[in-house]
Order: structure tokens, then C-alpha cells, then sequence
């Protein structure tokens, strides 16, 4: 079968290949899938960079970590899941960008029929952290103000949506002018621009000089740093990424470390859904569907890619101004290869 692996760090443009490797058989507790549609996220890119902290890679490593598929075969002592089931989930070692992939059994989840694969490929990553860290980690009451950062992305979009559902106002960054008139068409209350000024002092224009209780932040470095300074004297900041790659500042001022309750928390959404029993599994899960069939945290898609073109494709997912979920689609066609 085909996959794309790495056997190095670095751009992932320039170190993943497509390689031909053994079909996996699955173990004790295990289901094989064969992958119908696996997303580009920025998780795997930084991966691939040597920035994900929750997992080291051994090379040559594969690559993915998200994706919808179909139960193609099951190991021994596998109960509740049956071959030909559509399924989406998590494969924490990655290797979902992939014609197939193995992954306990436990971590599959059903997908209704009425979820498209391109809604059911990012089922998960971007829909779970945007109701866990609104809803439950932060429990943001109606009529905050929510801060976030990356607000143009996918998931900042479904923060929107999903804040504007749950009474929430939301106080959103980009780093352009161009989606400003966007985003607040989806629902937010209040769009700045990093460029035009510091973003704490923009902040506190808006919401006054106290500052906002909740902030989410993707970015970290200068932004994140800029952010937590926004923070009311008992504000709370989760951070659940690291786009820039580059620290932030939380100590070089004083005001902000020697006086009120400020908390900086990191979001990892693996830890997090490790957490839950299985009844707060499937009530998660339930409110994904209920909030995807209401366009609440829908994916807008992207462009698709076959395997052999996963270069073109991490470099769709990483252009300025890209409309919508790059997708590695393993059943793709490429012209020329029929």
C-alpha cells in the first residue's frame, strides 16, 4: 500500500515521501481502515517540523493524524465495531495519510450517513477543541467576551459559530485586513488586525480597561504575548498551539505577574479526551453531530489531493489567503496515472 512517510525533520514540502510499505494487519483490540479522505492539519505539519511536543517520531515515520475511512478488517477480542462500518478517528502515532491505517478499536467513532466525507475527514480535531476548550475547559458564560487569535482559520471560524450559538462575544485577531468583513458576517462581534497596533491596547478600546476573562491562542510569540497582556487581573488563556514557533513573553513586565490571578493553560486535545468515560465520549460525540448538522462546526472544504501529490498538497494547506480543508483523498486519481 502507499504512504506518506518522513525520515527527517524539516519543511514538510521538502521530507515527506510516498512509499510503498506492508499492509498492516491489526492486533489484539485493533481495526484496520482503509482511508477514505485525511485532512492537513497544522498538528502535522509541526509534526513533521519537530514541533509536536506529544509525540516523537521514529524514522522513517508516518504521517496523520485525523481522517474518516471504512472498517476493512478487525483483530481478535474486537467487540461493537463491525467491517464496512464508515468511521472517523484519531491515530495518536499517526499514519492516516495513508491507503490504510490500524488503530485500537476503541477510538473509532460511527459516522452518521448524513455527514459527507469531507465533514467526517475533520470530524474530530478542530470541532472537539473548539467544544471543549469554549464549553468545558473555559465554561465561558453568556455575554463574555471571548478573545482568540487565528480567528480566519478553521477552527477560529467554528469558535465564531459556536460562541454566537452559545450567547458568547467574541473579540477575534487576523494578521489581514481581507477577512475583517468575513468574519464578522459569521457572527463576530468585534474583528482587529494585529498590524494596527498593539493588540492589548486594541483590546482594552473595545471591551474597556479591565480586559477580557478568556482568551484562546494558536499562535504564541508576539501575538500570544500581546494577548495575555489583554488579560482582566483574574483572565484565563488556553493555548493550543504553536504557529509561530517562538516563545512568549509572560514575565519580562511585572504588572502582569506580581498582581491578580492571570493563568496561562495548555490545551492538548489527546490528554484531554483521555480524560472522559465513555459516556462523556459519546455525549461529546453527539454534540458534534448536532452542532454539524446545524453548520456550527462544519469544515469549509479545500482543495483534494491524492497521495502521490502530498506536496502540492502541504503547500496548499500552508498558502496565504487558502479557502477552506486541504484533504489527501488516498483514492484519488492523478492525471496521467489512470
Amino acid at each position: 500500500m502507499k504512504a506518506v512517510r518522513f525520515d527527517q525533520y524539516g519543511e514538510p514540502a521538502k521530507v515527506v515521501t510516498v512509499d510503498g510499505v506492508p499492509l498492516p494487519e491489526p492486533g489484539e483490540g485493533e481495526a484496520r481502515v482503509r482511508i477514505t479522505a485525511t485532512p492537513v492539519n497544522p498538528s502535522d505539519l509541526l509534526y513533521v517540523r519537530g514541533y509536536y511536543g506529544g509525540l516523537e517520531a521514529h524514522f522513517p515515520a508516518p504521517i496523520g493524524f485525523e481522517g474518516v475511512g471504512t472498517v476493512d478488517a478487525l483483530g481478535p477480542g474486537v467487540k461493537g465495531v463491525s467491517v464496512g462500518r464508515r468511521v472517523s478517528f484519531l491515530n495518536s502515532k499517526g499514519g492516516n495519510w495513508a491507503e490504510y491505517a490500524v488503530v485500537p478499536a476503541h477510538d473509532l467513532v460511527p459516522v452518521p450517513d448524513d455527514i459527507p466525507d469531507e465533514q467526517a475527514a475533520s470530524f474530530l480535531v478542530n470541532p472537539a477543541s473548539a467544544i471543549c476548550m469554549v464549553r468545558r475547559v473555559l465554561a465561558v458564560p453568556r455575554g463574555e467576551w471571548l478573545l482568540q487569535s487565528a480567528a480566519g482559520s478553521e477552527i477560529g471560524r467554528m469558535i465564531i459559530r459556536l460562541a454566537k450559538h452559545d450567547g458568547i462575544r467574541t473579540l477575534n485577531v487576523v494578521r489581514r485586513r481581507e477577512p475583517v468583513a468575513e468574519l464578522k458576517r459569521l457572527g463576530a462581534d468585534a474583528v482587529i488586525v494585529s498590524t494596527d497596533g498593539p493588540i492589548d491596547e486594541q483590546v482594552r478600546g473595545i471591551v474597556g480597561p479591565e480586559g477580557v476573562k478568556y482568551a484562546i491562542d494558536p499562535v504564541v510569540g508576539e501575538t500570544g504575548t500581546q494577548m495575555f497582556k489583554a488579560l482582566h487581573e483574574e483572565g484565563r488563556m488556553l493555548v493550543y498551539g504553536s504557529l509561530t514557533g517562538e516563545p512568549m513573553r509572560i514575565g519580562d513586565d511585572p504588572r502582569y505577574i506580581l498582581a491578580g490571578r492571570r493563568s496561562l493553560e495548555v490545551f492538548w486535545l489527546v490528554y484531554w479526551l483521555a480524560t472522559l468515560d465513555d459516556t462523556a465520549r459519546r455525549q461529546l460525540v453527539d454534540d458534534i453531530v448536532a452542532l454539524m448538522r446545524e453548520g456550527i462546526v462544519e469544515t469549509s472544504p479545500g482543495s483534494a489531493f491524492s497521495l502521490d501529490e502530498v506536496a502540492e498538497a502541504v503547500a496548499e494547506a500552508e498558502s496565504t489567503g487558502r479557502k477552506g480543508k486541504v484533504l489527501l483523498v488516498p483514492g484519488k486519481q492523478v492525471p496521467g496515472n489512470r
